[in-house]
């Protein structure tokens, strides 16, 4: 959703304008429904659909504050990295204290922690997005390696695995978290002050700054989010997999980039919701579900992921030209 100062023409033109992008994305994962369902009779089953569900709510989950972070025209590299540690000092601490609660607030405080200090290099010390996530990168991984030592650690309380493998009214309950923190996410983006100083910071940093913005505040806030809703992904592939070692969370980084693309929010800021991040979200099950159901190589999985992304910030720039071209 761009930003709009003052101007009720100008917010109902772009709130269309984002109704539009998710309808076309909705349309596309629509279409692939249709192809799947005639390539592979297991895809349109109740067991594989849920399966699709439980896989997307995961990947939402961490794309979610990831979508606010892009929107200001930043990046987090270190969403994966973050998985990785916060599962693994929620393990331990789950393990020490027997307690599935002071477990998974260590694990959401780790993700909160590393989103915080991403933060304060860019807002503070105003370091490039891109260099300062990947820095934290290697660092939390480094961390996480020598935290664990090459151990695994396993067996964790019924009560807390429900949250990443439990049911409820035969629904996956990491389905009923994802559409909790849509929920949640779209309300902060697109119906606070907060959210509109997002908006306006990816828009126009300088414009943002002239109209009273804090942008360093601002940017501190969408990093922590971002940790922490990195932090809350943990959990729930951590109680999916039952158990935490030291590479636990290095596949994550470029699909959840990806489903943010694909959603539609551009990474020159400014223009994106959340509720296009879920349908990117699915629309990348989707595929990699559908590769699985037909069999192909896991080694193409990376690919196809890539040249999504690619396809999709393409997409996004030439929309952006245009755009600009009309003006």
């Amino acid at each position: 959703m761009s930003f709009a100062l003052s101007k009720p023409g100008r917010f109902i033109g772009a709130l269309t304008a984002d109704l539009k992008t998710i309808a076309y994305r909705l349309a596309a994962a629509m279409v692939i429904c249709v192809i799947l369902t005639f390539a592979s009779d297991a895809f349109l089953t109740t067991n594989n659909l849920l399966n699709v569900l439980r896989q997307a709510s995961l990947l939402f989950l961490l794309a979610s504050g990831l979508t606010l972070v892009i929107l200001t025209a930043g990046l987090d590299l270190s969403v994966g990295a973050n998985i990785g540690l916060s599962a693994c000092i929620a393990a331990s601490v789950m393990k020490l204290s027997g307690s599935a609660l002071l477990g998974a607030a260590s694990g959401v405080g780790v993700g909160m922690c590393i989103g915080v200090a991403n933060g304060l290099l860019v807002a503070l010390m105003r370091m490039p997005p891109f260099i300062a996530t990947y820095g934290m990168l290697w660092v939390v991984h480094g961390i996480t390696f020598w935290y664990m030592a090459g151990t695994t650690i396993y067996g964790f309380p019924s009560a807390f695995r429900a949250l990443g493998s439990g049911y409820f009214l035969g629904v996956p309950i990491p389905v009923y978290l994802m559409f909790v923190f849509l929920t949640l996410g779209a309300f902060f983006a697109q119906r606070t002050t907060y959210g509109q100083e997002i908006y306006a910071i990816g828009a126009n940093r300088e414009s943002a700054r002239l109209s009273g913005v804090p942008i360093a505040r601002r940017l501190i806030l969408v990093y922590t989010v971002s940790g922490a809703m990195a932090g809350l992904a943990s959990l729930v592939f951590l109680a999916r997999m039952n158990s935490a070692e030291g590479d636990i969370g290095e596949a994550f980084t470029l699909p959840a980039i990806a489903a943010v693309l694909i959603g539609g929010t551009s990474l020159f800021g400014g223009v994106g919701t959340v509720s296009g991040t879920l349908v990117g979200a699915l629309i990348l099950t989707l595929v990699l579900n559908g590769m699985n159901l037909l069999t192909l190589d896991a080694s193409w999985q990376p690919l196809v992921t890539g040249v999504i992304v690619i396809l999709a910030v393409f997409l996004d720039t030439l929309t952006r030209k245009r755009a600009e071209a009309r003006k």
